[in-house]
């Protein structure tokens, strides 16, 4: 939790756990909390990537929605794709090498999903949601170096088996994405667009 002379107009809850978003969230200088929603993250059969990220950053917004009383509610979700494959987070160091093989000298799509919920019952924005692609080109690196890496960030909680914000960017060779950090899994830019629609002040 951080705190600063700026505010929002109701408490600020990120519907997550991940330290990479409380990290981000961070660094709007806002008095938040975090709380983690319980929801099954698996995809629906049929269902698109961005459509994944998107249903499940909502849900994790309304899970926390039931809980608390009037707030803004941030809930973020994150799919990886291959040519339409989705991809996941690794678990394990064999499951991320075996990624990274599968991606290297590929582009990859991240569909960052992020939802603001305002739950205040005078709201005029209750729910805001939108995905932020971002793509991303992997090196086309030997399985020595692969392992290597892995080993040294053990990024095996990460979508993609790479910490951007880490080590693992020497494993990349371009990323575009109109939210620069929508990679690491809270695209601040479309954050702070909603925040002020829900008449969050951030310069008070």
């Amino acid at each position: 939790m951080t705190s600063h002379k700026q505010h929002a107009t109701a408490p600020l809850i990120l519907a997550s756990s991940s330290a990479y978003r409380r990290e981000l969230l961070s660094r709007l200088q806002l008095p938040f909390t975090c709380q983690s929603p319980d929801i099954d993250e698996t995809a629906l059969s049929g269902e698109t990537p961005d459509s994944t990220a998107l249903r499940l950053a909502h849900q994790k917004a309304q899970a926390i929605a039931r809980l608390s009383g009037p707030a803004l509610i941030i809930g973020s979700d994150q799919v990886a794709t291959l040519n339409g494959m989705q991809i996941g987070k690794p678990g394990n160091h064999e499951n991320a090498l075996k990624q990274l093989q599968i991606m290297r000298g590929h582009q990859v799509i991240f569909h960052t999903a992020l939802c603001l919920l305002d739950t205040r019952p005078d709201s005029k924005h209750p729910c805001q949601i939108q995905n932020i692609p971002t793509t991303v080109t992997f090196r086309d690196l030997d399985d020595t170096e692969l392992d290597a890496y892995l080993r040294i960030e053990q990024p095996y909680d990460c979508a993609g088996s790479a910490k951007n914000e880490g080590l693992g960017i020497s494993i990349l060779s371009a990323i575009r994405s109109d939210d620069p950090t929508a990679l690491t899994g809270l695209p601040l830019i479309a954050l702070t667009s909603m925040l002020r629609l829900a008449g969050v002040a951030f310069f008070k």
